[in-house]
């Protein structure tokens, strides 16, 4: 699973012009999929994500996780995060999951995190709008599979 993860004063989805979900002070993730992907990685992403420490403290220092600030997070499905482009200008998404694996192991890391934290998602395959006010700004890549 390859996640960017978005540190958010505010965001929101919507899928045909309506707020499907929208959260506070927190964190966006897009998340791709490979067909590799394991309970493990999902295992492994949840606990780096709400415990990474990229939250500001009283002085200013990245001391503080999305647990320790009581922090949300909206979830969106992002295939195109596994895009091959070193061939010619168009992408090509044959990395990403197969549509019916991706969606269960999407909404399984949805089910794990919501667990640790508030959390909403977007529409898995759907066109969907992402409105967000990055706070840093602060954007972080992660991939399962480079530990």
């Amino acid at each position: 699973m390859r996640i960017v993860i978005q540190r958010v004063k505010a965001a929101n989805v919507m899928v045909n012009e309506q707020i499907i979900g929208k959260i506070g002070q927190g964190l966006v993730l897009l998340v791709g999929i490979i067909n590799e992907d394991t309970l493990a990685d999902i295992e492994y992403l949840v606990r780096k994500i709400t415990n990474m420490r990229i939250f500001e403290d009283e002085i200013g220092k990245m001391n503080l996780s999305l647990k320790d600030i009581g922090g949300e997070v909206l979830s969106i499905s992002q295939f195109t995060l596994l895009a091959e482009t070193r061939k010619g200008n168009r992408p090509s998404f044959t990395g990403a999951g197969a549509p019916e694996f991706s969606k269960r192991m999407y909404d399984q890391f949805n089910n794990y995190l919501r667990k640790e934290v508030p959390m909403t998602t977007g529409q898995f395959g759907a066109d969907m709008q992402v409105s967000l006010i990055n706070d840093g700004p602060v954007t972080i890549v992660i991939d399962s599979k480079q530990k």
